[in-house]
């Protein structure tokens, strides 16, 4: 089955796009996965729709003629970039998986009420000519769950029978505008949940200070060149999400410069020591938090996503967990290339879904797990797979094709 994955992060850097290959063992009723990525790239957004995307995001208050012009707007665009990856290979797909643009992720009293992504994914359709499978979160949330983060499911199949032969927890930890982590432990259970910020914060505010002109810490820099402010960490390090146990979920909604303006106030710190600080911040609750959640510590974090770019927030979170003897390894040594890997989530969840297998959160209230998504149909027929009971797990192998950074390889067991 040819998946095509399409998302954009809570950071809003641009059109993730890729094309992976899903192979299944035949006639089992649980098959064992292989994942090959053939096309992976990122779109960048036009600068002006950008920015009308993070003021949705940040809350700024928005018209529903603005709420529609953004779906149909970044429907189209979604559409154009997948229409463009088709055609760099010159074939087609069996289904496209949008997880579109979060814009608001609604939490009240301690549980996701809501969630919003935009994209309308009939532009979609008719440019590739594929049903898409779209608004992924929706169910679980409706069935009592938290509708993020995803990433459990993969790593649940991707590590559990590493973790069942080393008898220690596997961890993973994603550096998008928002950090998540999931535990696998021997026994296959998993444990996902969101930890707080990781680049959301330090991203609104170099934007702000520089006018757009930049958008994020290029390689930590400026967090390296600044003094972390104790006493703003304090203060930060109080915010209420951070005391909640998991599973929990957030975005920018409840992380954004609202939040960094209430603490510093009408004085802020000079740019760089607000950047090491928020940096720190960052770090230092991922590490609280896997201390908080896990009973058994595991042997090593694999680290994905934007934030494996920025070298000083790496080496903070490399020096705290060292102190509880936690090796923290780029996702790329051990079989997936760090800008990818949620794109083969997606790619997972389009599958499962295709073939009638409900997604089961960390979060899901037992015996509530849905399908996840709902599909929207292209011009063409549609003949659905038949069901299966489940998978065992999944193997991820080297890619044809990868545009966005190094070449991926990969082992039934990472090591």
């Amino acid at each position: 089955m040819r998946v095509l994955a399409l998302q954009s992060g809570t950071s809003a850097d641009g059109i993730d796009v890729a094309i992976v290959d899903v192979q299944a063992e035949t006639n089992v009723p649980e098959p064992w996965l292989t994942l090959r990525c053939v096309l992976a790239r990122t779109v960048p957004w036009p600068p002006a729709l950008r920015e009308r995307i993070l003021a949705a995001a940040l809350n700024s208050p928005v018209t529903a003629e603005e709420i529609c012009q953004l779906d149909t707007l970044l429907g189209q665009e979604f559409a154009a970039a997948a229409r463009s990856a088709l055609d760099s290979l010159g074939g087609t797909v069996d289904l496209v998986v949008s997880h579109g643009q979060t814009v608001h992720h609604w939490v009240s009293d301690g549980r996701a009420r809501g969630t919003l992504q935009l994209g309308e994914a009939s532009w979609i359709a008719e440019a590739t000519r594929a049903p898409v499978l779209r608004n992924l979160r929706a169910a679980d949330i409706a069935a009592g769950g938290e509708g993020a983060p995803f990433m459990g499911v993969f790593d649940a199949a991707w590590l559990g029978e590493c973790a069942a032969a080393s008898g220690r927890p596997q961890a993973t930890l994603n550096l998008g505008g928002i950090a998540n982590l999931s535990v696998v432990d021997p026994d296959g259970s998993v444990r996902a949940w969101d930890t707080g910020p990781a680049n959301a914060l330090v991203d609104a505010v170099v934007f702000r200070a520089t006018d757009g002109a930049t958008a994020f810490d290029d390689g930590g820099q400026l967090a390296a060149a600044g003094t972390i402010d104790a006493g703003l960490l304090r203060e930060f390090l109080g915010h209420a999400f951070f005391e909640r146990s998991a599973p929990k979920s957030t975005g920018r909604e409840t992380f954004g410069l609202a939040m960094v303006d209430a603490v510093t106030g009408s004085t802020p710190p000079l740019l760089a020591d607000l950047v090491a600080t928020l940096t720190r911040l960052t770090a230092e609750t991922i590490v609280a938090s896997l201390r908080a959640e896990c009973p058994v510590l595991p042997e090593r974090v694999i680290v994905s996503g934007g934030g494996v770019h920025n070298a000083t927030l790496l080496a903070l979170l490399r020096s705290l967990l060292q102190a509880d003897a936690i090796t923290l390894v780029a996702s790329d040594t051990v079989g997936i290339e760090a800008g990818v890997k949620e794109s083969l989530l997606f790619a997972l969840l389009g599958f499962l879904t295709w073939h009638g297998v409900p997604c089961t959160l960390p979060g899901t209230t037992p015996g509530q797990a849905r399908l996840a998504g709902q599909l929207v149909f292209g011009p063409d027929p549609v003949v659905f797979a038949p069901r299966l009971t489940g998978i065992r797990g999944l193997t991820v192998v080297g890619s044809a094709i990868v545009p966005v950074g190094a070449s991926l390889a990969g082992a039934r067991v990472p090591s």
